[in-house]
């Protein structure tokens, strides 16, 4: 693909709910799209988060002001497709310097149909976010403010409807990313959104690994026969996966439970707490949290708009970990079974990576239980 020319490109404008309109030009394909505006505060990584199924249903702003620099490649997909439905920039490189970048950021967008806006003052934006709160935004050519709103008043809002169907699975199926497989515990991932760098993780513990798809029910995992369970991450709000609920309080206590981000909150919500929206999320490659059973802090990623509150918990569920920004739950253990959770990701990519004790963890706890 040959370079492209920003000047070349046609004006676009991000539309917010509140009636902010926000001119820059055209990235990636000539379509509109709605979704909830988040932004997130890594430096490097925008083909992960692209990819990432996370941001199912969402259009992802990096507070980073120059996007695209290394170009995108083969080998940096945290999933099958690119998942997000816009996406915002300050300024996107239009020749990126990499051996093996394949595309500009533009093109990569364009050729897989999703939407964006270059040249915005994203730090503006990201203000607004942090003192107003997450909010619906349109993606658009037309300047016309009136014709946004009402764009925005006839899609259907963010947390209203379940993002995690469109991300999941259809089909159960043994993964190896071409790392040969392993021949150690079986460990099935109940994919709510899961990124490739989980399962990369569990092979590269010797780990045999097998995915199945939201609507698995709790006889068909133990019909798998896993020596361990893993929830995977996922967007969208955790009330409306209560069959998933179902499904971890029935696997409680017949096999070895992980759940991160997503399944952390479905584990919560199995031993009785209640979740909460946060105002603008915690979505970056920078957040400090607490491993309460040690004491040391870790720099986390993370990418989630909910979170667990304590309020119903039973007493049979410790706090393991906690955020140091705003107090939030990060992690939970149960006191007497095999059932450990994170709300951050432990499989961070492009980093950091000092979670990935955690996956040591869950191995350790899954052999002790074999």
């Amino acid at each position: 693909m040959s370079p492209d020319s920003s000047s070349e490109r046609l004006s676009a404008y991000l539309v917010l709910e509140d009636g902010s309109i926000y001119r820059g030009t055209r990235l990636g394909a000539d379509v509109e799209a709605t979704g909830e505006v988040v932004f997130n505060t890594s430096m490097t990584g925008y083909q992960e988060m692209l990819t990432d199924p996370s941001y199912g249903g969402q259009i992802l702003m990096p507070t980073y002001p120059m996007i695209g620099n290394y170009g995108v490649n083969d080998d940096d997909w945290e999933s099958q497709r690119i998942q997000v439905r816009g996406f915002i920039v300050r300024q996107d490189c239009d020749l990126p310097s990499h051996r093996d970048s394949k595309a500009t950021i533009h093109e990569y967008l364009a050729e897989h149909g999703i939407p964006g806006v270059s040249g915005v003052d994203t730090r503006a934006i990201t203000r607004k976010l942090r003192s107003h709160g997450v909010m619906m935004g349109l993606v658009t050519a037309e300047e016309d403010i009136e014709y946004g709103l009402k764009q925005l008043g006839a899609a259907p809002r963010y947390g209203e409807f379940d993002v995690v169907a469109d991300v999941s699975t259809a089909e159960t199926y043994a993964w190896d990313g071409g790392q040969g497989g392993g021949d150690g515990p079986h460990v099935v991932v109940i994919d709510l959104g899961v990124k490739h760098n989980i399962l990369r993780n569990l092979v590269k513990r010797g780990a045999r690994v097998t995915v199945a798809p939201m609507d698995v029910t709790a006889e068909q995992v133990m019909a798998l026969k896993p020596d361990g369970v893993l929830l995977s991450p996922g967007p969208g709000d955790p009330v409306f996966l209560e069959s998933v609920v179902e499904v971890a309080k029935s696997l409680s206590g017949r096999v070895p439970m992980f759940g991160i981000c997503l399944g952390h909150q479905v584990i919560a919500r199995a031993f009785g707490a209640e979740t909460f929206k946060l105002k603008f999320g915690h979505r970056g490659g920078n957040h400090s949290v607490m491993d309460e059973e040690s004491g040391r802090v870790y720099v986390t990623a993370q990418n989630h708009g909910y979170a667990v509150s304590r309020e119903g918990l039973s007493d049979d569920v410790m706090v393991t970990h906690r955020d140091l920004s705003d107090d939030t739950i990060e992690g939970l253990r149960h006191k007497t079974l095999p059932i450990m959770t994170i709300q951050y990701h432990s499989e961070a990519s492009p980093g950091p990576q000092d979670a990935e004790y955690l996956f040591d963890r869950f191995m350790e706890m899954v052999g002790d239980a074999k």
